[in-house]
């Protein structure tokens, strides 16, 4: 679970995809890597983050990191998910299958 706080700006999140066979990083160089961030229960999705990895050696070993920008979370106190998705230059995609859970509470 990832706890945030409505309406800050620049929090980010890390992660680094591997392979569940054999714990192999997943190599993200051709890849534009994605954060789709919706409520809990609804099939709406609220925002699209891209993520601002920019080293090769860190996109190689599967590091993709997501930051929320200005308006990402204005939204209201509860419960929300997210799913990372890969998309490679060959067209093929893959998603990641656990989503990521998040609870939003209200600032000061």
């Amino acid at each position: 679970m990832f706890y945030l706080v409505q309406s800050d700006v620049g929090t980010q999140i890390k992660a680094t995809l591997t392979r569940e066979d054999d714990g192999s990083a997943v190599d993200l160089r051709t890849a534009t890597v994605v954060l789709k961030f919706r409520e809990k229960g609804s099939t709406t999705v609220l925002f699209t983050l891209t993520s601002i990895t920019s080293s090769d050696d860190d996109k190689a070993a599967g590091v993709a990191i997501f930051q929320f920008s200005n308006g990402n979370l204005d939204i209201d106190e509860g419960k929300y998910e997210g799913e990372i998705e890969a998309t490679f230059t060959n067209g093929s995609v893959e998603s990641v299958f656990e989503k990521l859970e998040f609870y939003v509470r209200e600032d000061f």
